[in-house]
């Protein structure tokens, strides 16, 4: 069975934060990667790093929570699938609640948020939405 790599990523962290776990290992790529690297920027995880298990590598993700333990991500949705991919034009994409959340945007020059995307005047297929 071959799954989508970005939703086995999203739902993973996602089940570590119900459960409240500092960490979360998820077996590594160059787009989860980049992903754990602008969800740091955005200041959605404390950090990530890679560590090699042999032949694979695993991306380690800390998470963030606040100081009433809630985690600071409180909704990742896929919104593009292998099944149904959704693109954007920079002018039409979306603001996530208002501008509070960021909608992940795969662009030719790599993943992006919507604000960067929006100033860059790039457009691309839309991941997720987090907030």
């Amino acid at each position: 069975m071959n799954t989508d790599p970005i939703a086995d990523m999203l739902t993973r962290i996602r089940n570590a934060n119900v459960v409240s776990h500092p960490t979360v290992e998820i077996p590594s790529s160059k787009l989860k990667v980049a992903l754990a690297k602008l969800l740091k920027e955005e200041g959605y995880i404390v950090d990530y790093s890679e560590k090699a298990d042999g032949n694979f590598k695993t991306l380690v993700i800390e998470l963030k929570y606040d100081e009433s333990n809630k985690p600071v991500i409180s909704s990742l949705r896929r919104v593009s699938k292998p099944g149904l991919r959704n693109y954007c034009k920079a002018k039409n994409l979306p603001q996530v609640m208002g501008g509070m959340g960021i909608a992940i945007v795969s662009t030719s020059k790599g993943l992006l948020t919507d604000r960067k995307a929006r100033k860059e005047n790039l457009g691309g297929e839309i991941l997720c939405y987090i907030y």
